[in-house]
């Protein structure tokens, strides 16, 4: 062995042997506890100062404000234009109104009719005819010929007969007449009402003739009240009857009842085969010639029998029994 310049001579050199197997890996050991927590740190310096704010400029001055001019002259309204015609008011068939003398009227209570005539024309079955206060001339017959018509007067309405007619004919049922004045300016030999209907009701009106000279046998024969043969179930109620040959005349076979009537200056109900019940009728003065005749024919028995009872019941009745 020699030793050159630059060898490693002097210096031992072990040559490696082959590696042996790796040993087992030993068991993990407990971790140790965590130590303190240092302390800590400076902070670190903060960013650079906040600038100031500038100062506010100065306002500019508000503009000057220019008065507001004077208002022109309002200009002249122009004419106003005609009224439109009014829309037509429908007038109820069943309420008629009728105003003595009025002319073009429509039936409403705002524009009557102005006779009774036109009235019951315009009315419908059921129907009432109103009349208001005033005088109503008559110089022909009204026949009342549709079924349930009333014909009804306001305090001051008076029919005044002025021709020798029967300003009433009653042929339809149902029909009723009441709250009327009803006189002639001449006694005229007829009857004021004749009824043909049945259920016919005559309530509250008032019904005379003008004076007659003399006794009243002597009378023009006129009447309130005559009922046709065989009309059934009429009512007479709170009527006044004067200055009449008789408040009513019952014709054979007609059947109803007067009630609560005062008549005075006739010479009374007549009943002619007629079955007629009497009740709470009263007489004023001048008397009647008679207050109730039953005349041959009429049937005996109710409603006429016992006659003093007849009597009792109509304010002690003068009762001439022809039978």
């Amino acid at each position: 062995m020699w030793c050159g310049k630059n060898s490693d001579c002097g210096r031992v050199v072990f040559i490696a042997g082959p590696r042996g197997p790796r040993g087992y890996t030993g068991l993990k050991g407990d971790v140790g506890p965590t130590g303190p927590t240092g302390p800590t740190g400076p902070g670190g310096q903060g960013g650079g100062a906040t600038d100031s704010t500038g100062a506010t400029g100065p306002t500019e001055p508000t503009g000057a404000t220019w008065p507001t001019g004077p208002a022109g002259a309002t200009g002249e309204t122009g004419p106003t234009g005609p009224t439109g015609a009014s829309g037509a008011t429908a007038v109820n068939p069943y309420d008629v109104f009728v105003k003595e003398g009025v002319l073009g009227g429509d039936g409403s209570r705002e524009n009557p009719f102005g006779t009774i005539a036109d009235g019951y024309a315009a009315v419908e079955p059921e129907g009432t005819v109103h009349i208001l206060p005033g005088t109503y001339p008559v110089n022909s017959t009204l026949q009342i010929a549709k079924e349930g018509v009333t014909i009804e007067g306001s305090n001051g309405a008076e029919v005044v007969l002025q021709s020798a007619v029967i300003p009433f004919l009653v042929t339809a049922p149902d029909v009723t007449i009441k709250n009327l004045a009803i006189t002639s300016d001449n006694p005229y030999p007829l009857e004021f009402i004749q009824v043909g209907g049945s259920n016919f009701d005559l309530l509250n009106n008032t019904i005379y003739g003008p004076e007659q000279a003399g006794d009243s046998s002597t009378r023009v024969v006129n009447r309130g009240v005559v009922t046709q043969n065989g009309v059934q179930n009429f009512t007479l109620r709170n009527n006044t009857f004067y200055s009449l040959r008789q408040p009513a005349y019952f014709n054979p076979s007609s059947t109803g009842k007067a009630i609560f009537n005062t008549v005075f200056d006739t010479r009374g109900y007549v009943v002619d085969g007629a079955e007629v019940l009497f009740s709470g009728n009263s007489w004023g003065l001048p008397q009647n010639a008679v207050d109730i005749a039953l005349l041959s024919g009429t049937t005996t028995g109710a409603p006429y029998d016992p006659t003093n009872l007849l009597s009792a019941y109509n304010s002690d009745a003068n009762i001439s029994d022809q039978r």
